[in-house]
């Protein structure tokens, strides 16, 4: 029997797999990077195995460091999690050789399906469908084609490419970030399919003979290729499912299958089925498969390690519907680039457990108030998952709690997953992998534009009950309040200017909002603008505002960090930054400066200093979270400084380039 198990990951995975032992009574065993020293995952392990550094190359994708902390922390098994070296080989067969269990299949079945070209060939002979494939780029003729990573998935290395003219350029940018993610830079390129659902079925084996599928999984909601949006059971045409599942059995008997993995496929709009890959490892989007069935699949990887039977020999009924959503540290309208920070905050109320197959709304989180979100790896925070009787329910539901949920500190994709859960389309199970490119609207924010005042007035007035609540003197005196009318209080947010006058009572008399450069004096006694809605203030302390807007009253929750000020209302959230009284000059970068959004390493620099640039035309890109970002010319120009170089590493705001604009010859 297993007694102790070192988790070769970080994260919410490593949290997932340690929730199970606590409840098995086996030991953990956490390895860390030194960015992730003070993260949750560590502080909840046994015992914890310092990988010095911080980049994957040189801690989590070190096989013999793994195997060290292994040797030196007691540890009997190696679970792998997902990503980094879990559906590694020679990873497996190491892990093996040094006489420890492997929570995973064979090394023989993962090197089987690594190779993905291999795969196709092998379960091509097995009768599962596949779509055609190149791994030469002057072979392909058809398009549109997609080009992927040889030896990894989570969407690392894919790009779409509709046309021959940019191919070579998708191949390489593929090569690089695959070999960046797996240390691997194969790729292969396949047809690519208009409109078609990413479906999958959960299949489970043992070291007797049994191969099962659990169910169907639909996870057709992506971004950059990467799942956002996963549920179960899949809502699929007649007849798909049986065949599905029997394709999925059939792939994984054709390598002998033993642990958890998941078979892949696109579902065409004419009802085809394609085989896409094959996962051998545990999937992010396990846990609605876990809530659906009732199984849970760590506990089931554990028991296949140890020799045992599965408890399961068919598939299980689905009983009742989950879905999972990925929250992601990302702007979402700002083509889902990476945000890094501090989560000052990070509540979702109504949780009914974290890591464990209790239905209801489940929470899988590899971060807490105060965590740091690093440049070094994946942008995922958390997942969240609810089940419910039925689709409509669940999808409704996990809406709810993801808008009432308070996330400070770095910007999210929240507001995209919230719109995507309520739209007709979504309700409608009419979804395919190209659904946020046919739906803008879903990037609109949940608070709209003309909430925004409102939520900035009660900012203003928390701030203004903190100072009086710290005032040595004369406290209960309302903040501002003179026995002659006189100035107004000012708040200056950096998109907004609250101005507002209090009574003796404390109530408020009126206020204005106005752009955050306006700065023309107040004439003392004067009126103030009165173009915003009448509100009444109920009440308000540093944490909770209370306001009464056109005769519906609305409660503020606010939370302050610094100059950061982060309001949650029943609208939607907002996240503002209160400018000082007083600003100390600055000094502006040169015009047509383009600044890093994030820090990273620059990786390719496109052009020189002097050369003609249009607007759109790559400058250079950055490596950040595994990804790489392009850097485009905002407009016609000319390129006067180029001050990183290939290797450099940036900070946030530093100056990437500097583009003179061209003068309109109108």
């Amino acid at each position: 029997m297993i007694n102790t198990l070192l988790v070769a990951n970080r994260g919410e995975i490593a949290r997932r797999v340690f929730a199970t032992c606590r409840a098995l009574g086996v030991q953990t065993v956490a390895v860390h990077s030194d960015a992730d020293a003070d993260a949750p995952f560590v502080a909840e392990a046994d015992r914890a195995v310092r990988l010095p550094g911080n980049a994957p190359a040189e801690t989590y994708l070190r096989i013999g460091a793994i195997l060290d902390a292994a040797r030196r922390s007691g540890a009997d098994a190696v679970h792998p999690g997902y990503g980094f070296l879990a559906e590694n080989a020679e990873f497996a067969a190491a892990v093996t050789d040094a006489g420890l269990t492997w929570v995973g299949p064979p090394a023989k079945a993962i090197a089987a399906m690594g190779d993905k070209m291999a795969a196709k060939a092998l379960l091509a002979d097995a009768g599962v469908p596949m779509l055609p494939t190149w791994t030469d780029a002057d072979q392909v003729t058809d398009f549109p084609v997609l080009v992927k990573a040889a030896a990894g998935g989570g969407g690392r290395g894919m790009r779409v490419v509709r046309d021959a003219a940019g191919l070579a350029e998708a191949v390489a940018g593929a090569r690089r970030e695959a070999a960046a993610a797996f240390g691997d830079g194969t790729v292969f390129i396949e047809r690519y399919v208009e409109r078609g659902r990413h479906v999958e079925v959960q299949i489970f084996g043992d070291t007797h003979g049994t191969v099962v599928a659990l169910g169907v999984r639909d996870c057709s909601i992506q971004r950059r290729h990467q799942k956002i949006v996963e549920e179960a059971p899949g809502v699929l045409p007649d007849g798909v499912r049986m065949r599905l599942h029997e394709a999925a059995v059939a792939a994984g008997r054709a390598v002998d299958y033993v642990g958890a993995g998941t078979v892949e496929f696109l579902l065409a709009p004419d009802g085809q089925v394609h085989f896409l890959e094959m996962n051998t490892r545990l999937q992010v989007e396990h846990p609605v498969t876990e809530l659906t069935t009732g199984l849970d699949l760590v506990r089931l990887q554990l028991l296949v390690a140890e020799g045992e039977p599965l408890p399961v020999t068919t598939t299980p009924p689905a009983d009742g519907h989950a879905i999972e959503v990925r929250l992601c540290a990302e702007e979402p309208a700002e083509g889902f680039r990476p945000a890094t920070g501090t989560l000052h905050r990070f509540a979702i109320p109504g949780v009914d457990a974290e890591f464990g197959p209790t239905r209801g709304l489940r929470l899988d989180s590899g971060v807490v108030d105060g965590s740091t979100v690093s440049v070094h790896y994946d942008s995922m925070l958390a997942k969240l998952v609810t089940w419910a009787p039925t689709r409509a329910e669940a999808a409704r539901a996990l809406a709810g709690a993801l808008a009432r949920a308070e996330l400070h500190g770095v910007a999210t994709n929240r507001d995209l997953l919230v719109r995507v859960l309520r739209s007709p389309e979504f309700a409608a199970a009419d979804v395919d992998t190209g659904f946020l490119d046919r739906h803008p609207e879903v990037f609109t924010p949940l608070l709209p534009a003309d909430q925004l005042p409102v939520v900035a007035l009660a900012a203003a007035l928390a701030g203004a009950a903190a100072r009086r609540a710290a005032a040595p003197v004369l406290a209960g005196l309302p903040s501002g309040w003179r026995n002659v009318p006189a100035v107004p209080q000012v708040t200056r947010f950096t998109d907004i200017e609250i101005r507002y006058r209090l009574t003796r009572t404390g109530a408020l008399a009126e206020w204005e909002r106005r752009g955050p450069r306006l700065t023309d004096s107040v004439e003392a006694g004067a009126p103030l603008n009165t173009d915003t809605p009448p509100v009444e203030l109920v009440s308000a302390a540093p944490d909770r505002v209370v306001l009464d807007v056109d005769g519906v009253r609305r409660a503020f929750r606010v939370h302050r960090v610094g100059s950061s000020v982060f309001v949650d209302g029943p609208d939607g959230a907002a996240s503002l930054t209160e400018l000082p009284r007083l600003p100390l000059p600055t000094v502006e970068p040169a015009a047509g400066s383009l600044l890093a959004p994030l820090p990273g390493a620059v990786t390719r620099v496109h052009v020189e200093v002097g050369q003609r640039v249009a607007a759109g035309d790559l400058l250079l890109t950055l490596e950040a979270m595994k990804l790489e970002h392009p850097v485009l010319a905002p407009a016609d120009g000319v390129v006067a400084k180029l001050p990183v170089a290939p290797g450099g590493q940036v900070e946030t705001g530093a100056v990437l380039a500097v583009v003179d604009p061209e003068e309109d010859p109108r």
